[in-house]
């Protein structure tokens, strides 16, 4: 395969600026562009919902110094959004009326908040959290609120929970799920978490589904329940989870998943001709465990960008790595590697969940298919030896052994 003479890189997050910096450091010469509809320069997302949202940063880490994609010949485009790919004449067209020519495509759009679909649902005033801008206008508002509703128990909205906590406003969740993170932890896990927030001052409308945001032109006034009870606020925050931009990959015939994602093989390749696909939009066939995955974490989309970059020159390799991702709350900090099935994985905890001191294991058929250390920071490597390398384990030895030994 001859080195491509351009590629281009649709998304500049950090699935899109981990690619584009991966050409550069294995030599490629070529020319690189790197498209991105975000007005700032590549930063990755953690930060917004942790840091930047607590008021402990202004801004977010970001995935390189300004000056370096103009020092490595990356030609990055900001504030410019890929309007239309034509496969067969290997074009991508934006906004401002470019055309740009490549040999090879990545596609690295991300993922957008969803919408709450319900009366209200388009009110002025409702926030949601992704972007940069999004997080700083949301710090202001949670500092001038006195009452939040967040609409939404999951990473994002646990997060910005203990955000509007700090910033001493009244916060109520609601989720129609009985406990929170339940889908990703859960029952007993999850209940942590809800333990903690409670801790920390935070109300709880578990099981209960929002109908209405109430409010008009001004603004939201609250929410509504199901049972007609309307929830004041000054801030109300939908956080009900992230849908990938397909768009334009479904406008340019690339084959769609059940999940929504882009198919991509093992090598992050779609069925099209030297297009690709990696980061939150990526529905990858995993040859760990033998189906597509599509993973929405930091790890996945910068270790997929790299990884990317190798075969974008010419090689096949299999992206292998399980998944990770981690939060913060209050004084909870924790690490989740690999991918549980709670169906029927069997869940084993090591440690005291009272005390929030532990590590959650998913055993299943005798290996470890996830793990999880809550404020407990010395066994990372070990665990990710145990979740990458499947050794032979049993709940027994989880609880009481010693966890590098296991490896």
């Amino acid at each position: 395969m001859s080195e491509p003479r351009k590629i281009v890189v649709v998304g500049a997050g950090l699935g899109g600026a981990s690619a584009a910096a991966a050409l550069r450091e294995r030599g490629y010469s070529g020319e690189v562009l790197l498209m991105g509809a975000d007005p700032h320069r590549p930063y990755e997302l953690p930060a917004l919902s942790k840091g930047v949202l607590l008021g402990d940063a202004d801004e977010p880490d970001w995935v390189h110094e300004e000056k370096f994609y103009g020092e490595q010949d990356i030609r990055f485009t900001p504030g410019v959004t890929a309007t239309r790919i034509e496969l067969g004449a290997r074009l991508v067209l934006d906004d401002a009326g470019g055309e740009h020519r490549f040999d090879r495509l990545v596609l690295a759009t991300g993922s957008h908040p969803r919408s709450l679909p319900v009366p209200g649902g388009d009110l002025p005033g409702l926030y949601t959290l992704r972007s940069l801008d999004d997080s700083l206008k949301l710090r202001s508002a949670f500092a001038a609120a006195e009452r939040v509703v967040i609409v939404g128990a999951g990473w994002i909205g646990s997060e910005a929970a203990a955000a509007a906590r700090k910033h001493d406003a009244e916060v109520t969740v609601v989720d129609p799920l009985p406990v929170p993170l339940a889908n990703v932890l859960g029952e007993t896990v999850g209940g942590v978490f809800r333990d903690l927030h409670v801790a920390n001052g935070v109300h709880y409308r578990l099981g209960e589904q929002v109908t209405e945001i109430t409010g008009g032109p001004d603004g939201v006034r609250g929410v509504r329940l199901g049972g007609g009870e309307e929830l004041a606020a000054d801030v109300v925050v939908v956080a009900v989870g992230a849908a990938p931009r397909v768009e334009l990959a479904h406008a340019a015939g690339l084959e769609l998943s059940d999940d929504g994602g882009v198919c991509v093989d093992a090598g992050l390749r779609t069925a099209a001709p030297d297009v690709y696909a990696v980061g939150d939009i990526a529905a990858h066939f995993h040859p760990r465990y033998g189906r597509r995955v599509r993973v929405e974490h930091w790890a996945n989309a910068k270790e997929q960008g790299a990884h990317v970059a190798q075969n974008l020159l010419g090689e096949n390799e299999p992206f292998l790595a399980a998944p990770y991702f981690f939060t913060d709350q209050y004084d909870l900090g924790c690490e989740y590697r690999g991918l549980a099935d709670l169906d029927t994985d069997e869940l084993v905890v090591r440690g005291d969940l009272a005390s929030r001191e532990f590590t959650a294991f998913w055993l299943r058929d005798g290996e470890v298919s996830a793990a999880m250390n809550v404020n407990m920071w010395d066994d990372g490597d070990a665990l990710s030896a145990l979740v990458d390398g499947r050794a032979k384990v049993t709940a027994e030895q989880l609880e009481t052994a010693d966890l590098a030994s296991l490896t």
